[in-house]
């Protein structure tokens, strides 16, 4: 009985709150005219590629308008910073769709250039829509085009890892910088995630098959959003991420040679960058923000540490501790 009471109150703290009052438009207020001033230029843009409009509405939250439409299917592609397509989920998506006999999910929208549309979220329904060689493809298309730059966050039905993070923010950086000259990252800090990301992005555009995963603990403490225009600050970044590849070579060196000492652990590497990781041992206190160092500082260090990495000082301890502690190696 106990137990069931215990198990009973702990389900009860995971249960939704809705929020004390309500929010949104009302529903008479959600209607709106297609060819209205808010919606009438993109309503525009649509009926100029070819497109039909089905309606238009205030979504609920902020009661931002929307058009539905459909567009030709040529006229839409990705935005160019989002992680790259996997053709075998899309060819699984067209063949669920075919299966269904149904395209029910309208993909999101933007106007692009050249008469073109854009998809910030919905490019393997736009891969299967031709898969299947369909010519419309509906869309819910907003006229603020800077949704593009925000829609990634509400991404959250797969989990992207790592390196598809880093690669989005690093090409949303490029354009955000190509965009407005003025831009800085922590203007855009909400869009861009985390400043190691941009770090990281630029490593992996450079060396898809990186191991950020055993550099992220160290680049989290001590990577911070620039206050410097975005096209100057990801050319400052560039150099330190040439100089993580010079230090993952000498980490790759490393575990060369402890494999040759007979080591054969999954952790080898998180291991030996765990070691040469100059930050550590620190934990920032409550509310702090400032680095325990600066970025070129910590891979100076680490670099250094990297040269005089002793391998004779690996015990088999040392490794089944880390496996203790650590998750699933990258």
């Amino acid at each position: 009985m106990a137990a069931r009471k215990k198990a009973a109150r702990g389900g009860a703290k995971k249960r939704l709150t809705p929020r004390s009052e309500a929010r949104g438009p009302g529903a008479a207020e959600i209607p709106l005219d297609p060819q209205g001033p808010e919606l009438g230029a993109l309503a525009k843009a649509v009926r100029d590629a070819g497109g039909v409009l089905i309606g238009a509405y205030r979504e609920p939250f902020a009661g931002h308008p929307l058009l539905l439409a459909t567009l030709p299917r040529e006229l839409v592609e990705p935005t160019p910073f989002q992680r790259d397509l996997s053709p075998t989920h899309a060819k699984r998506l067209a063949a669920k769709i075919e299966e269904t006999g149904s395209f029910l999910d309208p993909i999101i929208g933007v106007r692009g250039a050249e008469g073109r549309f854009w998809t910030p979220n919905g490019r393997h329904r736009l891969a299967a829509a031709k898969v299947l060689g369909l010519r419309q493809i509906t869309a819910l298309l907003s006229p603020d085009e800077s949704l593009a730059f925000r829609i990634l966050a509400l991404n959250t039905e797969k989990a992207h890892n790592l390196r598809d993070r880093s690669l989005e923010v690093i090409r949303m950086s490029h354009a955000l910088a190509k965009r407005d000259a003025k831009a800085t990252e922590q203007d855009y800090a909400a869009q861009l995630e985390a400043p190691e990301l941009i770090t990281l992005g630029l490593v992996y555009e450079k060396e898809g098959r990186f191991a950020g995963g055993a550099y992220a603990p160290c680049l989290r403490k001590v990577d911070r959003f620039a206050t410097k225009p975005l096209a100057k600050s990801l050319t400052e970044r560039a150099g330190s991420a040439a100089r993580l590849l010079e230090i993952d070579a000498r980490v790759k060196q490393i575990i060369a040679a402890l494999q040759e000492r007979g080591f054969r652990s999954p952790y080898l590497r998180s291991y030996v960058v765990a070691r040469i990781n100059p930050v550590r041992f620190h934990k920032p206190k409550k509310g702090e923000t400032k680095p325990p160092m600066e970025l070129p500082a910590a891979l100076t260090r680490m670099a250094a540490a990297a040269r005089k990495f002793d391998v004779a000082s690996v015990r088999e301890r040392d490794l089944a501790l880390v496996a203790a502690v650590a998750g699933d190696p990258e």
